[in-house]
């Protein structure tokens, strides 16, 4: 259990700031406390009495005649600090402070809740809080909050950040029977977050699904590699609520305008092998169905129904979802042919038609589970007269026995007629839901956690000895002297080519005759582009001339540039003219780098060139913990790759070395934390090789 052990399964509990009025929050706590079951001992701590709720009373921590390893503070915001200390000079090694009034309110609260995780720190002690519910564990059993009941047993995990969404979650979970492992209300998560708790729960023997609401997660890199290792062992889904800022202020290049307000965590979420729900609803009806079902073998799913309209709905969330519907294999053709109605639907889905009764159903679901192209199955009912719901329910029962391996799904469509073999249903531990759609839902999280558990393990960040890490230095080290935060394009090429990165040769010159000695020693055509770090668009003013053969072509050019500059843009600093090599055309893609709050540098690749915001066609990686694997995802999800692997007749690009170049880029953002945005667009990729056309490097 590592950092928590024994946070859920302590020998004794102290209550700081225990009540004997009820109503109030300390007394809440020491009745759930005692009608939790708790094994161990509880020393409710208030000066003012010497008996609460039966149990005898201690005036402070340090009058408490034993060790006691948690305590749960519920005293006034100002008075937490010294309680805390308390705790500390006792030797407790876990908090849950339950009182609120600190960084939620301001920066007053802030600075005390800075001063109570130094006191925390300097005692060694762990703090679940402040402003939260408190905690809960079915199995030990415990509850340290002051919810109105506590859960029922169950194996759901369930971490939030928001306590009026734990304790609305666990009134509504006792209406439906849904039991938990254990129920945590993160609060301000001054200390123990949900990387805590979800490495605990990934630890837990009782637990068997993780499910979360977050509204932030504040270390985006220890949450990577601590989920990334979780998701191995259990399903982690999240609920994330709210927008990251990451992305909002970085509209100053492509790839940061391309990166959407909520896009790292998606990224990373996919990455670490996080299911996303969209909504509570969504959050639960995952979870159910993973606490109840098994991760199916593929993404074949077959449906039964006794109505086509919903069996039509359910067969195109199955596309919609990336699944498939099953194809059964002509024994089960001809026996559902030989067992069925003339009128019946063969082929999936199923239709025993509005007349089916229990009989029929359960011969058309036997003979569908027991093919082998079905990997899962949903069964619709609608309420028709003569439908059996009851009577069918226990067929299905009796069948998932059988078939313990494929998963299935209820969709019962109605309500008082449905009622008890939905109970049913749930008491056999079998999802059923109102409508087809959650249910296919359910089915897609399963496939793709099975999907991404069976994924090989390719943690090795990509390395590359052959970079000139010191030449990268010395190139930052002069923008920086020089008092800018933008590279030059030639700097930029310096820069890529220190990394491997494949860049057109371009040098930078102040003089018409510069311009012609560099352009003669790369051989022509060349380009001519302005040099300056305040214009980043630098067609629109003229600062940009092509195919330029000669050197005649090119002192006119350079002088055209210069001149259309200071027409324009008369206040401008520039640096020169660089002249850079033309280099044939190819495809046109786009490599770049912004810099997220949370999660650091996000990688993106995909169509280039001046479309680049238009289209869109862009995939996007997190660089921690980026393999050689996840980059060849990342270019598959692309449109740009149907012409990457050669489209109508047009030789293959080379896919090594675009998978080497993004890894390049990669690896160059985590070396070099100041660099704050990357933009290569184009990047011309070849048959053999590529080649970076314009390079904009924004560095802090």
């Amino acid at each position: 259990m590592g950092e928590l052990t024994n946070f859920y399964n302590p020998t004794a509990v102290a209550i700081v700031g225990a009540s004997k009025k009820p109503g109030k929050v300390g007394n809440s706590i020491v009745k759930n406390m005692i009608e939790s079951g708790y094994p161990g001992k509880i020393y409710p701590v208030n000066p003012k009495d010497s008996e609460i709720e039966g149990l005898k009373a201690y005036p402070s921590v340090t009058a408490i005649p034993g060790p006691v390893e948690l305590a749960v503070l519920s005293v006034p915001a100002a008075k937490v600090v010294e309680a805390a200390r308390e705790c500390g000079e006792k030797g407790i090694p876990y908090l849950v402070v339950i009182t609120a009034g600190f960084k939620e309110i301001g920066k007053e609260g802030l600075d005390l809740e800075k001063e109570l995780v130094a006191t925390c720190r300097r005692y060694g002690m762990r703090m679940l809080g402040p402003n939260c519910v408190g905690m809960a564990d079915t199995h030990t059993p415990i509850n340290a909050s002051f919810t109105r009941n506590s859960p029922l047993k169950g194996d759901i995990a369930f971490l939030s950040q928001s306590g009026a969404t734990l304790i609305a979650i666990l009134d509504w979970s006792r209406s439906v029977g849904l039991g938990f492992s254990k129920m945590v209300s993160l609060g301000n998560k001054g200390d123990l977050s949900e990387i805590e708790f979800i490495a605990e729960a990934a630890a837990d023997p009782y637990t068997r699904v993780i499910a979360c609401y977050l509204e932030d997660v504040a270390d985006g890199a220890r949450f990577l590699d601590v989920v990334r290792e979780a998701t191995r062992k259990k399903p982690v889904i999240i609920l994330k609520s709210g927008t990251s800022q990451a992305g909002a202020q970085a509209a100053s290049s492509h790839t940061g305008a391309l990166a959407g307000s909520d896009l790292a965590y998606d990224t990373a979420f996919r990455q670490c092998g996080v299911i996303r729900a969209r909504s509570l609803t969504e959050l639960f009806e995952l979870a159910i169905a993973f606490s109840r079902c098994p991760v199916p073998a593929g993404k074949r799913v077959a449906i039964v129904t006794n109505s086509g309209g919903p069996g039509i709905v359910a067969t195109d969330n199955v596309e919609a979802r990336g699944l498939t519907m099953a194809r059964f294999t002509r024994e089960t053709i001809d026996e559902l042919r030989a067992g069925l109605p003339a009128e019946a639907a063969l082929y999936n889905p199923v239709d025993v038609l509005g007349d089916g009764k229990a009989d029929r159903y359960r011969f058309a679901m036997e003979k569908v589970l027991a093919d082998p192209n079905v990997d899962s199955m949903v069964v619709l009912m609608c309420p028709t007269a003569v439908a059996q719901p009851v009577e069918t329910t226990r067929a299905v029962v009796e069948l998932q026995k059988q078939y313990p391996g494929k998963p299935i799904l209820g969709g019962y469509l109605g309500g008082e007629s449905m009622a008890e073999a939905v109970q049913l249903m749930a008491e056999a531990g079998i999802p059923c839901f109102t409508f087809p759609e959650p249910a296919i839902a359910a089915i897609s999280g399963l496939v793709n956690y099975g999907q991404f558990r069976e994924m090989p393990g390719d943690g090795n960040e990509l390395s590359y000895p052959d970079v000139d890490k010191r030449a990268v230095k010395a190139i930052f080290y002069d923008v920086i002297r020089d008092n800018r935060l933008v590279l030059l394009g030639s700097e930029a090429a310096a820069v890529a080519r220190a990394y491997g990165i494949s860049a057109a040769p371009v040098s930078l010159a102040t003089t018409p005759d510069e311009a012609v000695e560099e352009a003669q020693k790369m051989g022509y055509p060349v380009v001519l582009k302005v040099a300056s770090p305040k214009i980043l668009h630098k067609t629109d003013v003229g600062g940009v001339k092509v195919g330029l053969d000669s050197p005649e072509a090119v002192r006119r050019a350079f002088v055209e540039i210069m001149e259309n500059v200071n027409l324009l843009l008369p206040e401008a600093v520039v640096y020169g003219i660089e002249v850079q090599k033309m280099m044939p055309k190819g495809t046109e893609l786009i490599i770049g780098m912004t810099r997220d709050v949370q999660f650091g540098p996000m990688i993106a690749c995909g169509l280039g060139g001046i479309y680049v915001n238009l289209l869109k066609d862009v995939s996007f990686r997190l660089a921690r913990g980026l393999t050689r694997r996840e980059i060849e995802n990342m270019l598959a999800e692309t449109k740009a790759y149907t012409l990457l692997r050669g489209y109508r007749g047009e030789k293959p690009a080379d896919l090594p070395a675009l998978v080497d170049a993004i890894g390049r880029t990669a690896r160059l953002v985590l070396d070099f934390p100041e660099i704050n945005e990357i933009d290569i667009n184009p990047v011309f990729a070849y048959n053999q090789g590529l080649s970076a056309l314009d390079i904009k490097i924004t560095i802090s």
